[in-house]
């Protein structure tokens, strides 16, 4: 049977006292922060108690809060966010870490929820985080010879290296990228009368 969010937050709160150090009810979903030095034992113990019960891990990814708020983001630049399920208690959960830019590193979850382990290599490969513990961490959507993490708001949308099959030497080669950037800028405006009159109202 679920129970309500605040209910589940007082529970949360009573188990974990300051582990959770900030929580919020939006949308109808429960968010709780956890340091990352903690995030194993929590997510075991949300797995193992029979007062949460969550058995299942549905998503788990990376975000790059860069330019966040248009530039008012204060806080560490990225997260790891783990959405979680109790199928017997009928709850979710949104379990979030936020990750320092000079320390990205966070203990992997696949020993508490299997599912994990490409979700980790997923947000590895994208963004960079380093799931400490993982298995095979490896790249997991890009060419093992990529150069950098493409979902970080700060990699070029164009990237470093465009890469093509050389005939001549019958292998796959690695070039300087040859297209320019384009600022995509209307320069011509057009007037248009299914608009006209709407700014005099």
């Amino acid at each position: 049977m679920s129970v309500s969010n605040e209910k589940l937050l007082q529970r949360l709160s009573e188990r974990f006292g300051v582990l959770v150090e900030r929580s919020n009810i939006a949308f109808d979903e429960l968010t709780i922060e956890v340091p990352a030095a903690n995030v194993k034992e929590v997510c075991f113990a949300l797995r193992d108690e029979s007062l949460f019960g969550f058995d299942m891990l549905v998503d788990l990814c990376g975000v790059d809060y860069m330019d966040y708020a248009d530039g008012a983001w204060q806080g560490p630049r990225f997260a790891v966010v783990y959405h979680l399920l109790s199928v017997s208690n009928n709850n979710r959960l949104r379990l979030r870490v936020y990750l320092e830019e000079d320390s990205l590193i966070v203990d992997s979850v696949v020993d508490v929820w299997t599912a994990s382990n490409w979700f980790e290599r997923e947000a590895f490969d994208l963004f960079g985080i380093l799931f400490d513990g993982h298995p095979d961490l490896r790249r997991l959507l890009t060419d093992y010879g990529f150069i950098g993490h493409p979902f970080r708001k700060d990699f070029p949308v164009v990237g470093h290296v465009e890469m093509r099959y050389d005939p001549e030497s019958k292998r796959v080669i690695y070039e300087p990228v040859s297209i320019e950037e384009r600022i995509n800028i209307p320069r011509v405006i057009r007037h248009d009368n299914r608009y006209e009159g709407v700014a005099e109202e």
